[in-house]
């Protein structure tokens, strides 16, 4: 009996230990992760870091000192260049490895390497969009330069330093999760952030929904519904711009494009919101005589952040700011001299061509009324613990058909891609952004300003200025195809030459203006210009209601100060409820209402129109418009099978205070006629009804930062590893643009004068290493909308007492 209790007992012990060394599905293998020598107990990081550390390493010309603040923000002084970007890349893989691999892999179609066959179709998606085609195009040109081209490779060399020098127990905690190492950092890596960041803000489209529009509605409902201007605008450029210089001849519009437009289409069978803001206000505003500038990009909020918060100094450049893991520079900030920020334009720079292939083969496609040869790309997609998949890619002289049949298109998603197309995208081309912010690093005035921007292609931004000149300046900036008027709202006929891109926009004559007599600029993903600006950039911007309470405030302030702006960014005020309240209520009979319908309406007559974490007035307007907007559309362009775009809001407006009387309101699925009153009822009552469901009677459980759950989660969505939800104000129409997981990824304040002085905070922390105390230490300062004065010196030998660390970087 003993001798089968010990055979027992050996199998048990024999079974725990295979089971704790092997991983299950998603789950990493137990042991090797609870390992005390090699696991996640090495990654725990004390916020008493050493006041003086030194290493050596192979590749560096001279000493780099880096002076660390209390908020682990490296300041990093170099004697020349090359060393400076190395020693960016080796504090900034040191903060986010693992958030420079996962993105970069991510961009490449590379994550089912790590993760399996899970990963496949965004695999299958990210390398058929061509986004590695893009990276090598940009490659290209980063190294024709000799300035980027050492930048982006001395940037390797840190980073590759860094990883050289790990251990398997120094690896970042998500490599042990995910149980692999990290790999060689490539320059091309760089790159793969720049077109993440344009598949974000310039990589979708609503041409497949708009074509689908004009099938079944038809081209006067369309134009109606959809037009190339919107009812209400504050535009960026301000209206009544001149526009000195004779602009390059406007294409003529292709005959496919007139016939569709013209002729009756019988029927037959993008997502909104990337908010950021931005704003400078001259010298004759300002509390100091001196411009102040700021800007609050708005993105998906990650742990870690998307941005890296460094003061970059050598004999060439002194500059303080953000960067990008995994990219070279400061892309916003500031120096002594100018500084700068950006929010999206949202450019037409990807437009979708039908392709007509000659046979099954898929070989040759028309064009130029003759048959012209396909190439064929071939991507090899690595997938673990299974044989490596290999697709095959067509690209015709547009780029690349993504999906060329309905089975290689994916089930779910990508409602927006169609099928049998081919792109093109200006992330494909050649460019070299980098040099755009090398320059702007070092820019001292409004000419060196102007001078760098020339050099940025994608993801178009409007790029705001303010200069120690007492200059300020604004520019929709990006590298512009030259079209005709609407080319690219709807899908072409990719056989016309007539439907391609016929050059490009002159970069001198890009939108801007300069020193304005209202004496502010301001962007806010609204139109960048009114009609009179000769070229076409698109038909469909943000909506005015963030650019128009920018302008409003800013029109009005005197004598600002740097709390001024950073209280600015905060401002909860809607332009939608100030614009649709009133009418909305006048349609209300109070005599109908159920008790809690009543309370209701008795808050949303006393609401201020803002959107404050406390407030139940927020709750009930925003669920009600929703609704409103919902049951105004949803009968007609809720059609299943067939993938089309909503009106906007803007148009939703104008149809409510000025169409009272529009069969829009008529629901065509019921028997009745209905009014506009009729469905403004109905939402309210919806509304309210809802409401009580989920949260019980009027009371604080309406209140907006609850109704409206606001959480920070993980890059891989980790649990525990987020804020979990919290109480916040703000939402996607208000300057402070915080709706769920999307806001104010950075925000910044910067006071021009003798000295200038920075001002910022993102939500999280520099580390990228959940075990350490500097994760999220800035959270609570971005989450009460207050910044932090940002550290700048002027020298490596400068006092001061916020500095906690030394790391000084030596030659092996």
């Amino acid at each position: 009996m003993k001798f089968v209790k010990a055979i027992l007992s050996i199998l048990v012990t024999a079974f725990l230990i295979w089971a704790l060394e092997t991983k299950f599905g998603d789950v990493p293998a137990v042991g090797v992760f609870l390992n005390p020598s090699t696991g996640f107990w090495q990654n725990a990081e004390s916020k008493n870091i050493l006041p003086a550390e030194k290493l050596k390493l192979t590749g560096l010309q001279d000493e780099v000192i880096i002076r660390y603040d209390e908020n682990r923000i490296p300041h990093v002084f170099a004697k020349n260049d090359h060393d400076l970007y190395y020693a960016q890349g080796y504090v900034t893989a040191r903060d986010r490895l693992w958030q420079m691999d996962i993105q970069t892999r991510s961009a490449a179609g590379r994550l089912a390497e790590v993760v399996g066959p899970k990963a496949l179709d965004i695999d299958r998606y990210h390398r058929r969009m061509g986004m590695v085609y893009g990276a090598e195009n940009g490659l290209k040109g980063i190294m024709a330069n000799p300035q980027t081209k050492t930048m982006v490779t001395a940037y390797t060399e840190g980073v590759n330093s860094y990883i050289h020098g790990l251990a398997p127990k120094d690896y970042p905690l998500e490599f042990k999760l995910l149980n692999y190492a990290p790999e060689e950092w490539k320059p091309i890596n760089c790159i793969f952030l720049l077109k993440l960041m344009s598949e974000t803000l310039a990589g979708g489209s609503d041409q497949f929904a708009m074509t689908n529009n004009l099938r079944l509605f038809g081209p006067k409902a369309v134009n109606d519904l959809f037009p190339d201007y919107p009812f209400h605008e504050d535009p960026i450029i301000p209206a009544g711009t001149k526009w000195d210089f004779k602009p390059l001849p406007i294409p003529r519009p292709s005959a496919s494009y007139l016939a569709q437009m013209t002729e009756n289409i019988k029927p037959r069978e993008k997502v909104a919101g990337i908010g950021s803001n931005n704003w400078v206000i001259a010298g004759n505003k300002s509390a100091t005589g001196y411009p102040i500038l700021a800007n609050d990009p708005h993105l998906d909020l990650t742990f870690p952040a998307i941005w890296y918060q460094i003061q970059l100094s050598s004999p060439t450049v002194n500059v303080n700011g953000v960067s990008l893991p995994g990219a070279p520079c400061v892309i916003i900030g500031y120096n002594q001299k100018i500084s700068w920020g950006v929010t999206n334009v949202d450019a037409d720079v990807l437009d979708w061509y039908q392709v007509k292939f000659k046979d099954k083969t898929k070989n040759e496609y028309w064009y130029k009324n003759q048959w012209n040869p396909v190439r064929k790309r071939i991507e090899v997609i690595n997938i673990l613990g299974e044989q490596p998949e290999t697709d095959t890619v067509l690209y015709t002289h547009h780029g690349p058909v993504v999906y060329e049949t309905a089975t290689k298109k994916p089930k779910d998603g990508l409602d927006n891609i169609p099928v049998g197309d081919a792109l093109r995208w200006i992330a494909h081309d050649e460019s070299n952004e980098f040099l755009c912010f090398y320059n702007l690093n070092r820019g001292k005035n409004y000419v060196d300003y102007r001078e760098a921007i020339t050099h940025f292609t994608a993801p178009a931004q409007n790029f705001i200025f303010a200069s120690n000149d007492n200059d300020i300046a604004i520019t929709p900036n990006g590298k512009f195809p030259l079209k005709f008027k609407e080319q690219g709202k709807y899908i072409m006929d990719g056989s016309d030459p007539a439907n391609d891109w016929h050059g490009w926009i002159p970069a001198e004559q890009n939108p801007t203006v300069k020193n304005p007599p209202r004496g502010f600029v301001s962007s806010a993903n609204q139109s960048s210009t009114d009609p009179a600006y000769p070229y076409y950039i698109n038909w469909r911007y943000e909506q005015y209601y963030r650019g128009k309470r920018i302008n409003d405030r800013l029109s009005a302030m005197q004598k600002a100060t740097v709390d001024s702006m950073r209280l600015m960014q905060s401002d909860n005020y809607s332009i939608l409820a100030q614009d649709v309240l009133p009418t909305m209520l006048k349609y209300i009979d109070p005599t109908k209402l159920s008790d809690d319908q009543a309370k209701a309406f008795e808050i949303i007559k006393q609401w201020d129109k803002h959107y404050a974490a406390n407030s139940l007035g927020a709750s009930i307007f925003s669920n009600w418009w929703r609704n409103f907007y919902n049951l105004v559309w949803n009968d007609e362009f809720e059609v299943k099978g067939t993938y089309l775009k909503f009106p906007s809001y803007d148009r939703t407006e104008k149809l409510l205070l000025t169409e009272p009387g529009s069969k829009w309101f008529d629901n065509v699925h019921t028997p009745v006629h209905e009014s506009c009153a009729d469905i403004i009822n109905r939402a309210f009552y919806n509304t309210i009804d809802a409401l009580v469901r989920k949260h019980g009677k009027p009371g604080d459980k309406w209140q907006w930062g609850v109704v409206k759950e606001t959480f920070i989660n993980h890059m891989a969505n980790l649990p525990g590893f987020g804020t979990g939800l919290f109480p916040a104000g703000g939402t996607g129409g208000v300057i402070n643009a915080l709706r769920n997981n999307n806001g104010p990824s950075w925000r910044m304040v910067v006071q021009m004068g003798p000295t200038v002085k920075g001002y910022g905070v993102f939500p999280g922390g520099e580390s990228g290493n959940p075990g350490s105390f500097y994760y999220q230490d800035m959270f609570n300062t971005w989450k009460d909308g207050k910044l932090n004065e940002l550290l700048f010196l002027n020298s490596a030998n400068e006092n001061s007492g916020r500095i906690k660390s030394t790391l000084t970087l030596g030659r092996k």
